[in-house]
């Protein structure tokens, strides 16, 4: 009889059953899963074959579940399998993984049976296959359908950053625009000036975010690249940030850019990069200090730093504040993404933005950019 089989031979059943698993490639299991499931499996299924063998259908079942499932409720065998399918899911595997574990064991039985020329009635065999049939459903079923709520928990996360981003950039350059609206209105200053410029290029951002957000709906995703010279680029960014300096009530510094240096990229986009950087800098920077901006070329890229004067970053912020929805301080009135949005926009043009706290004193944020050469360099 099968279950009197199984019981003499358990020993070497879960020790070929633990080999199999053990040899796998990428599937490093646990001790507990390689001394708890396999002999869980084995018991459940000599319970079975042995209420099977006393006529006690109702018991089999419960213990293994009917013939071709029951939706209604879970045997022993499906609560340990649904167990062993999250199990798997957590670690990482893939479906086909949950189904070769439990083909291990049948494929344990049936060659030790062989060698030992042990035969099973036909109606052992239809026991057999009926609980790890049910066991490989039960536990595919609770792997997919946790799997497809981590799928579905990740799209709605990455809908919410990616909307969280367009809010973010939206209402920095409308927060640009209005500063130099007020700026032009309180100096009666004429719009075809700096100021003027300024409230044109965030004009301008506004028109391209609502655009991509647009083409993003499209599924399109447009590139306007262009060289353009890093000076000229510091300069547009200086206009801008003198005018948020003297709102917050800060100085600015500017170092010298030698007129040579030229890069490649989306230059409205890095230019809210940089944007975001100063409005970070002139937010956390100590009342009545400066914040320095300077270009220059260092180990054949353009490095754009941006120097505040915070006091210092908490301990380990460097390693989280690129992160979206992280706050860099007490302050909550943003949403946490200006960083996070910087990084994205610099990295997509095969750029770099990295931070370095200076304790007591504030932080550099610097955006790294290839240079770009003409074909007589």
């Amino acid at each position: 009889m099968m279950h009197v089989f199984l019981t003499n031979n358990r020993a070497e059943l879960i020790g070929r059953c633990t080999a199999k698993v053990a040899a796998r490639p990428r599937r490093a299991a646990s001790e507990a899963q390689l001394s708890n499931g396999i002999p869980m499996v084995l018991d459940q299924l000599v319970r079975t074959l042995q209420a099977e063998e006393a006529g006690e259908h109702a018991e089999s079942v419960d213990i293994s579940g009917a013939s071709g499932g029951d939706g209604s409720a879970l045997s022993e065998i499906g609560v340990s399998a649904t167990a062993h399918g999250a199990s798997l899911l957590s670690l990482g595997y893939t479906v086909d993984q949950v189904v070769h574990d439990y083909g291990d064991l049948c494929q344990a039985i049936t060659d030790l049976a062989f060698e030992r020329d042990a035969p099973f009635a036909v109606d052992e065999f239809r026991t057999l296959n009926r609980c790890l049939d049910n066991a490989i459903a039960d536990a595919v079923l609770e792997f997919t359908s946790q799997r497809d709520a981590q799928v579905l928990k990740s799209h709605a996360n990455e809908a919410r950053e990616r909307a969280g981003f367009l809010v973010h950039e939206l209402r920095n350059a409308l927060s640009t625009a209005t500063v130099a609206v007020s700026a032009l209105e309180f100096g009666n200053m004429s719009i075809a000036g700096a100021t003027g410029a300024v409230l044109k290029r965030s004009l301008a951002s506004l028109g391209l975010l609502i655009d991509r957000a647009v083409d993003e709906v499209r599924e399109g995703t447009p590139s306007e690249r262009q060289v353009f010279s890093v000076a000229s680029f510091i300069e547009d960014a200086e206009t801008a940030a003198r005018l948020e300096a003297n709102a917050v009530g800060c100085g600015l510094n500017v170092g010298p850019v030698l007129p040579d240096i030229s890069v490649r990229g989306n230059r409205l986009m890095l230019h809210a990069a940089l944007a975001n950087l100063l409005q970070n800098a002139f937010k956390f920077t100590h009342a009545h200090t400066d914040i320095t901006l300077q270009a220059f070329v260092l180990d054949g890229k353009a490095h754009i730093e941006v120097r505040d004067r915070c006091g210092g970053l908490p301990h380990g912020m460097t390693e989280s504040m690129f992160t979206p929805f992280t706050h860099r301080g007490s302050d909550r009135t943003g949403l946490g993404l200006g960083l996070a949005i910087a990084k994205h926009s610099i990295e997509a043009d095969f750029g770099t933005l990295s931070v370095r706290d200076v304790p007591g004193t504030g932080c550099v944020f610097t955006i790294a950019l290839p240079l770009h050469l003409s074909l007589g360099e």
